[in-house]
């Protein structure tokens, strides 16, 4: 990265730390620091281990459903590469390149690391999908709001979705050959559309390999992926609820704690700022100051954000640093 995007970078994350204090000085306890009980911790380091765990192992799975060896410990350096470029980088655009990279040190073909990439976010879009399903199922009739954050969410996958199979669409059509004259009215040049032909191949060759995909390692693939996306919406409802016994565990007082996580997660995609830029912390406070106890609010946003979010880049620097940095040189070339 040039020193203009680490500047960015840094001055993001500074955003980030004034957004917190702005937000928790109002709500400081009176006793001192908003420290957790040891138990506390250990369980949320579980539910981020495990969500590590299953998202590694969906990786792992949806591979050797295409043939693909891939060692469980090489998709889990994928996944830390690519937690810790998304942080550092504008709209986590880094995240792709530094995994594509850690494939590509692996010794993973080129089509085969395109193929890896896709099916991650294959899977990924149709758990949501499930998830969101599951989760209107179960806090159904608990105010519009359940209904306007799962539509977010779900929308979110759905669009997605319909994009991958528009690509798949033109791939069977445009995948070579000139630009054709719809493209050329949009100014897509010949060199631009050389590029998306190749990306459309690339998506034509991955769907390809996705009918032919062994359907039991695909099965256990999506489970993964299923549990990864559950094991980032526990982590909160953890430290609130253990952090404070005697809150009432109801599908009334679960429900904003699952949800409005779920909405920050996909729906801190689309802001451009490093981090969030003070973005995430800004909509927690909004959104769940009045579903978290006041005593233990300061705790719960600083340590959920923590286990969220700054121990990904800690142990994703530590992991995968080299490798994701090597990527972004390379990709601002």
């Amino acid at each position: 990265m040039s020193p203009a995007r680490w500047l960015i970078t840094l001055l993001s994350f500074a955003v980030m730390a004034g957004a917190s204090a702005w937000v928790v000085l109002p709500h400081w306890p009176n006793d001192g620091m908003p420290w957790l009980a040891w138990p506390v911790h250990a369980v949320a380091l579980a539910s981020v281990t495990a969500e590590l765990m299953t998202r590694a192992f969906k990786i792992q799975a949806s591979a050797r459903a295409c043939g693909i060896p891939l060692r469980f410990a090489t998709a889990l350096r994928v996944c830390l590469a690519g937690d810790f470029a998304a942080a550092i980088t504008p709209a986590r655009s880094g995240a792709e390149p530094a995994r594509f990279l850690v494939l590509a040190e692996s010794g993973t073909g080129a089509a085969e690391r395109v193929l890896v990439l896709f099916l991650e976010l294959f899977l990924e879009m149709w758990s949501l999908v499930l998830v969101c399903g599951a989760l209107a199922i179960a806090f159904q009739g608990r105010g519009a709001s359940t209904v306007g954050l799962l539509a977010l969410v779900g929308g979110y996958s759905t669009v997605v979705l319909t994009a991958g199979a528009a690509g798949w669409v033109l791939s069977r059509r445009h995948a070579r050959g000139p630009t054709p004259r719809w493209a050329a009215r949009f100014g897509v040049t010949a060199g631009g559309w050389r590029a998306v032909q190749r990306l459309l191949r690339g998506l034509r060759n991955a769907v390809q390999a996705l009918r032919h995909a062994h359907p039991g390692f695909m099965a256990l693939a999506l489970g993964g992926s299923v549990l990864h996306v559950l094991g980032k919406v526990a982590t909160l409802p953890l430290l609130v609820f253990l952090a404070a016994p005697e809150f009432p565990v109801t599908m009334d007082t679960l429900a904003p704690l699952v949800l409005w996580p779920l909405a920050l997660f996909y729906g801190g995609v689309v802001v451009p700022a490093p981090g969030g830029g003070g973005f995430i912390e800004g909509a927690f406070a909004a959104t769940l100051k009045d579903a978290i106890p006041s005593a233990v609010f300061v705790a719960s946003l600083l340590w959920w954000r923590f286990y969220t979010f700054y121990l990904y880049v800690i142990v994703g620097g530590v992991a995968a640093g080299d490798a994701v940095m090597r990527a972004l040189r390379s990709k601002h070339k």
